[in-house]
């Protein structure tokens, strides 16, 4: 019954990853469980506290019972507000400041892993870990550079774990992976009309990865993961429609087929896990992500008058990134964990001028705080909630040379996370 049960959950979950989400760092979604959240993602290769280790390190499948379960839902409220500095965008400068840019998400996750054998372990991960929506009023005096921007994907990841010893076990997956954008903006900033018509690329993709991961048990108190995920190139191709009073007037204003490459960054991880007493636990992690894979995406049109040329540029520029993360667990009793975390994230974003008002992010601190709460002997429930304070950003965005004005003002941003995840042995 139990089996029949999680078999429907799967395609439940799959499917609620198809909703819109939000971003971390950059694009990036670290909430790939709940369990998570209440240590700022600290220790997330060491831990292995249920089967959604198999995202961070599918060697911990090793410390997990015979048959695992999890799943869980995390929903994220990015704040973005823009306040005007002296843009200069022609004929849209009286426009509005575009109200509040974010809009809650839900990000939901499901995971299984079984036993084989005494030492070889198999587990299914289904995630998104890559996401973003920034979406505006309209008008708005920065819509000729963005009015909504919404990346989505869903990643499956079979994955195998293997114990060599009681200190060292293995790990390793392919991610199958499932991309679709829709970037839609003004046409241009030169004129009422064109400023009234929209352009709207609309595309997809689906393409493969892998990962691998181990863990080391130094001693019955201290535990070190390491783990690394593969980039993943994707070769999105869709529609790019012109909609308004100018649609078709010229060559560059008519619906045809488009394209556009990504190379979603490989990340790697670092993390420990030490039980100092009966009552209190230490994690660390140290990650590193390879943002510097996406320093441009070129919008190429792939048919009609303009077929092979590149119609738009999102000159991004991004650079590698780091984050540091420190969490504690206070085990109050036998049936409640308390966690609480910290962590300080690095934004891709190099300056003020390469900062696309659809990805106003910067430098963020974490703090976060949440509970584990042992339902019955074989199940648990963890909650988690996080506030993630982000540093100013600062924009000055001149596309005016390209008919698309120039962006000048401050973001107040911040982000909010609550998390909830189900997990379970029979």
């Amino acid at each position: 019954m139990k089996m029949k049960t999680i078999a429907r959950l799967i395609p439940l979950v799959a499917a609620g990853l198809a909703s819109g989400q939000a971003a971390a760092a950059g694009f990036q979604l670290l909430e790939q469980n709940a369990s998570g959240i209440g240590n700022s993602y600290a220790g997330s290769a060491a831990v292995a506290e249920n089967a959604s280790t198999i995202f961070f390190n599918p060697a911990g499948m090793t410390q997990l019972k015979d048959r695992e379960v999890s799943v869980g839902m995390s929903a994220v409220r990015p704040t973005f507000k823009f306040d005007n500095r002296g843009s200069s965008v022609g004929v849209l400068g009286s426009a509005g400041e575009g109200n509040d840019a974010g809009s809650w998400a839900f990000i939901p996750n499901a995971y299984m892993s079984w036993a084989l054998t005494k030492n070889l372990y198999a587990g299914l991960g289904i995630g998104a870990p890559f996401g973003l929506v920034t979406e505006y009023d309209n008008p708005w005096l920065g819509g000729a550079q963005a009015i909504k921007f919404d990346i989505k994907t869903v990643n499956l990841n079979p994955s195998l774990a293997y114990r060599i010893n009681d200190k060292i076990s293995v790990g390793g997956g392919l991610s199958y992976q499932k991309m679709k954008v829709e970037y839609i903006r003004q046409a241009t900033v030169t004129s009422a009309a064109l400023a009234a018509t929209t352009a709207t690329l609309s595309a997809d993709n689906d393409a493969w990865g892998w990962n691998v991961g181990a863990l080391f048990t130094l001693s019955p108190t201290t535990k070190v993961g390491v783990s690394y995920r593969s980039s993943i190139k994707h070769d999105l191709k869709g529609d790019l429609s012109v909609s308004g009073p100018a649609a078709g007037a010229s060559a560059a204003l008519t619906t045809g087929a488009a394209k556009a490459d990504v190379e979603l960054p490989e990340t790697f991880i670092l993390s420990v896990a030490q039980t100092l007493n009966d009552k209190w636990e230490m994690l660390g992690d140290v990650s590193w992500t390879g943002w510097s894979s996406i320093p441009k995406v070129d919008i190429v049109r792939t048919s009609g008058a303009l077929n092979g040329v590149t119609v738009q540029t999102l000159d991004t520029k991004f650079r590698d990134t780091w984050r540091f993360a420190l969490g504690t667990n206070y085990r109050l009793n036998e049936q409640v964990k308390l966690k609480f975390g910290i962590a300080y994230d690095q934004s891709p974003v190099q300056s003020d001028q390469h900062r696309l008002v659809s990805l106003p992010d910067s430098n963020r601190t974490w703090l976060s705080t949440g509970a584990q709460i042992k339902v019955s002997k074989d199940s648990m429930v963890d909650l988690g909630a996080a506030y993630l304070r982000v540093a100013e950003s600062h924009i000055d965005n001149n596309q005016t040379a390209l008919g698309r004005g120039r962006v000048t003002g401050v973001y107040d941003a911040r982000v909010w996370i609550l998390g909830a995840q189900y997990s379970m042995a029979f």
